[in-house]
């Protein structure tokens, strides 16, 4: 069909093209992620054709749910600011990857070398990496491993024995609970970045802010620590 000089798609053809289920469009559309709503030319009730370049918004906005785990009011509010936002986003996230990579390749440890370097028994290590919290590649520990691996040391130190009921799975409880926070940090920081400043910048002003936000959930946790004390105080 061609209306105003272009030419436009049934659903079923956006679903073919795009590789996305009609439902899943459909759903897409009552979202108000795939743009403006009056490019759209609805000749009945329940019938309407759709501009080709829906094709790859759709798959840019599936790309995004799957690949960077953002929810569709994210997504919306991003397209409703720029509609290359979405691209530019996916640009930020790619360069910061790569930046965090270099900089963990860069220090790591050996498995001899962890041996040698921290007090924590290789069966330790072991099933810290069957439970996903270590993940040693062939050259050894990259920096975030050695850091986790040295505090666990630090906690084998201070007393924080299995006799006494501390282990590894300990670990989970951590871990577990930073992931949503941690996924929505991504999804905010990102979004917010994203278009507002180059990308070279908005990648300098992230990584400067690492070290603050360690700071910022130990002095956070050692708060809440004391508060809960507090709190089970008063209760007894």
């Amino acid at each position: 069909m061609t209306a105003a000089g272009r030419d436009l798609l049934k659903i079923s053809e956006l679903a073919e093209r795009s590789g996305v289920s009609a439902g899943t469009i459909k759903h897409y559309l009552r979202e108000g992620v795939l743009g403006d709503d009056g490019e759209i030319v609805r000749t009945s009730r329940n019938m309407a054709w759709y501009p080709p370049h829906f094709v790859e918004r759709i798959q840019l906005v599936k790309r995004l749910q799957e690949e960077r785990f953002l929810p569709l009011r994210v997504i919306r509010e991003l397209i409703s600011r720029d509609p290359r936002m979405p691209e530019r986003l996916i640009e930020l996230e790619d360069r910061i990857l790569e930046r965090a990579i270099e900089a963990r390749e860069g220090r790591r440890l050996s498995r001899r070398q962890v041996r040698d370097t921290y007090d924590v028994p290789t069966n330790v290590l072991a099933r810290l990496e069957q439970i996903g919290v270590l993940s040693p590649g062939s050259r050894g520990y990259d920096a975030d491993d050695v850091a986790i691996i040295e505090a666990i040391s630090r906690f084998r130190a201070g007393g924080y024995e299995q006799a006494l009921g501390f282990t590894v799975y300990d670990t989970l409880r951590y871990r577990d609970a930073l992931a949503p926070l941690v996924a929505e940090e991504v999804s905010v920081l990102v979004a917010r970045l994203a278009g507002q400043v180059e990308v070279d910048r908005a990648v300098a002003i992230i990584e400067s802010g690492v070290e603050p936000l360690r700071e910022l959930i130990g002095a956070l946790h050692s708060k809440m620590l004391v508060a809960e004390l507090r709190r089970r105080q008063r209760g007894r």
